[in-house]
């Protein structure tokens, strides 16, 4: 086990288990906790395990050790990663593009790819695909503050792993730019979603009727999200993503 660090409020620490190899257990102690219990992301793989404050440690890692079985299972349904680079496919708006080597500086969209300069593949693509996620969120976001009254202050764009979207009390918006990678329909939804939170700071059944109101089919969005939602982070443009 190594040293426990502080980390906020709680106190956290890591360790491995030999049955599952390659894989970390990060531990959060947490004085909110009744129990033992076990999370693995969808988003990035990490696997946490939450003890009440007070526990051993020893018993933290019987509890993995039992459990070693259902985090291999869990972590091998995870999406692989896949570094962007020429000859790879990624999806723009929904459709997979393939990348190619171009003769410009710069990426673009042309004749159904990805053409980007053969030495910088990874950055050109991403710097493209981020200047079409500011793009098409700003018009959206523009559409559905008309749409319910309310102007935002400020577009923001983030590779969050923790929500595609926020809404701040001043008014602020942030997105994940990695929505450009979904379907134009999911990128609206969250936009309809967040500039919703201009009205309404809350998920009340108010908020969700004015979801509806503006974006009627946004369930099937929201659907896709919860279970496509993070396979747009295996996409990785530098090896420490």
């Amino acid at each position: 086990m190594q040293a426990v660090r502080q980390a906020g409020k709680k106190q956290m620490g890591y360790f491995g288990l030999e049955s599952v190899p390659g894989t970390q257990i990060d531990v959060r102690r947490s004085a909110r906790a009744r129990r033992l219990s076990l999370r693995v992301s969808n988003l990035d793989g990490r696997v946490t395990l939450t003890m009440p404050a007070g526990m051993n440690l020893r018993a933290a890692r019987e509890f993995a050790e039992e459990k070693a079985k259902w985090i291999a299972s869990a972590v091998a349904r995870l999406p692989c990663p896949t570094l962007v680079d020429v000859g790879v496919e990624i999806p723009v708006e929904g459709e997979m593009r393939m990348i190619v080597a171009g003769a410009e500086a710069t990426a673009k969209l042309a004749d159904g790819a990805i053409k980007v300069p053969a030495d910088s593949a990874a950055p050109a693509a991403k710097a493209l695909l981020q200047e079409l996620a500011h793009e098409r969120l700003t018009s959206a976001a523009q559409r559905y503050s008309r749409a319910i009254g309310r102007d935002f202050r400020r577009l923001t764009l983030k590779d969050t792993r923790s929500r595609w979207g926020s809404c701040s009390e001043k008014g602020n918006l942030m997105f994940s730019w990695r929505l450009i990678l979904a379907p134009p329909s999911v990128l609206d939804y969250v936009a309809a979603h967040e500039v919703t939170h201009l009205r309404h700071m809350d998920h009340s059944r108010a908020f969700w009727n004015l979801v509806r109101a503006v974006c009627p089919e946004y369930q099937t969005s929201r659907n896709w999200l919860r279970r496509e939602g993070a396979g747009l982070h295996r996409y990785r443009f530098s090896p420490d993503d």
